[in-house]
């Protein structure tokens, strides 16, 4: 849903705003809080109760990030709200979740002005994100939503702010990448079926001149894509994959994003228990998060040619369900035993990344997906998991992702678990077949499943089952789907 905020520099002072609330930065000192450079003479000192350093010592301030405190001041006859807000050490970090505490705090006021705490535009590129990615909401209710909660409509950044306008517009393009990307993962999955899915592509290639192309059912199973075929034939929504491409002007490489795309997932045969299956609209997270990356190269200037594969399928129960102990002939032809049909994400990412690795000649894949709870069980729900073939891509990643406050943890492809992936009757299959000594590793049987898929080219695999979904209101997240690593894969496509 489109951010009710916007985000400007302004110059001049903080005692010349208008806005009903006014911020002033708070950073952390060796020795304790301390006020920003140029705050004292914002203008506001007169109206101040006391001097700074009482109030932070009042508030039991730090400068921590993210840290505030409001109170009432006098100013020109009527009361205004002054709020102080803990920037930590002005990174860009720290300007990110301060711009997401700012954004929580301010809600019910229409216009918010901060003296800006200095530092250079990544700075100002991640507060922009911060406030208003924590401004996000999903709702379907019929009612309004109360004053109170709603987003204030402007934050000015008010001082010497601007050389800030390229930099708040990225931030303002990166997040509302991020938030197409929630949008689709946080909507029902009674309307979000593959086919709804191919519209939004359809709406998203149009807006963004992209080309696309639609393998429907029957195209599916003359070219030869038996495991999204399988995952998706137990319901009454058909599979789908999708295919869209960015070309820039002489582009400097080519790469392919592939995302998961299971609309809803009951587990199929092997069903799911309700606080599970409760999930699980969200686990087309990958391939939304593909489709937000998309939908936004252009405007971050990208000059590699990126062609997003969604593969698309819902996973559902019924007398046409695969079979535990079927056996499927993916794209490349390499066979696989379906022994847990809760396993399926896998399984239309091999048919899209087998497709990709034999017919579109790029110089590396990279898939991401809400792949495995063993992933959630090793790094919990802020960090993500990345495995990769290529050392300098994994490298890039982490770093983007750094910057992204996205964390990734690159994880090993340990060669002895190859054998983990061996089936007795077909070449492969979508589960660990045996621990062996070394116990099961479900994160890294389900990687090596993949890398099978990658025709030896370049590849990195995003396993964001813990971090894409959120269980509370919290910093830059809203309940629900998170859009985990949509502005990693922007900040890295746009500096390759």
């Amino acid at each position: 849903m489109p951010f009710a905020t916007e985000i400007h520099p302004l110059p001049g002072t903080l005692a010349e705003s208008t806005a009903d609330l006014l911020v002033l930065p708070v950073l952390t000192g060796e020795e304790g809080p301390e006020a920003v450079e140029g705050v004292a003479e914002s203008g506001l000192t007169a109206v101040l109760p006391a001097t700074l350093m009482d109030l932070f010592a009042h508030y039991s301030l730090t400068g921590k990030s993210g840290e505030l405190s409001q109170f009432p001041v006098t100013r020109d006859g009527g009361l205004v709200r002054l709020a102080l807000l803990g920037v930590g050490s002005g990174t860009p970090a720290d300007l990110r979740k301060a711009g997401a505490a700012l954004a929580r705090a301010a809600r019910g006021n229409e216009r918010v002005a901060l003296a800006w705490p200095g530092g250079d535009p990544e700075a100002a590129t991640a507060f922009a994100e911060g406030a208003l990615l924590a401004s996000y909401t999903f709702t379907l209710k019929s009612s309004k939503i109360p004053v109170g909660k709603l987003a204030p409509e402007r934050i000015d950044l008010v001082g010497d702010t601007d050389s800030l306008t390229d930099a708040l517009a990225l931030g303002t393009r990166l997040a509302r990448a991020t938030a197409l990307a929630r949008d689709l993962i946080n909507t029902p999955s009674q309307t979000k079926n593959p086919e709804w899915m191919v519209a939004r592509a359809r709406e998203v290639a149009d807006e963004g001149g992209l080309a696309l192309r639609v393998w429907e059912e029957q195209e599916l199973r003359s070219e030869g894509f038996g495991a999204i075929l399988a995952v998706g034939q137990g319901s009454v929504s058909p599979p789908r994959l999708v295919q869209l491409s960015y070309t820039p002007q002489n582009p400097t490489g080519h790469v392919v994003l592939v995302g998961k795309g299971i609309t809803f997932d009951t587990g199929g045969l092997s069903l799911k228990p309700n606080d599970n299956m409760s999930l699980m609209k969200t686990d087309m997270s990958g391939s939304a998060i593909v489709l937000a990356v998309l939908s936004a190269l252009s405007s971050v200037d990208s000059r590699v040619k990126v062609t997003g594969l969604l593969a698309l399928a819902e996973n559902a129960f019924s007398g046409d369900s695969t079979r535990i102990g079927d056996v499927l002939t993916t794209y490349t032809g390499k066979t696989v035993e379906v022994l847990n049909s809760d396993a399926e994400g896998r399984l239309v990412l091999a048919d899209a990344m087998g497709y990709a690795s034999s017919e579109l000649g790029p110089d590396l894949i990279v898939d991401v997906a809400t792949l495995t709870g063993a992933a959630k069980v090793a790094l919990g729900t802020g960090m993500g998991a990345l495995y990769s073939t290529d050392d300098e891509v994994a490298a890039e990643l982490l770093s983007a992702g750094e910057a992204s406050g996205e964390p990734l943890w690159r994880m090993p492809l340990t060669e002895e678990y190859l054998p983990t992936t061996e089936s007795r009757v077909a070449d492969l299959a979508n589960i660990g077949t045996r621990g062996g000594e070394f116990g099961p590793a479900g994160a890294t049987d389900a990687a090596l499943f993949l890398r099978e898929f990658t025709g030896g080219l370049p590849w990195a695999h995003l396993d964001i089952a813990g971090p894409g979904r959120s269980m509370k209101e919290s910093g830059l997240l809203s309940k629900g789907g998170t859009a985990f690593a949509t502005r990693t894969l922007l900040r890295w496509l746009a500096q390759r």
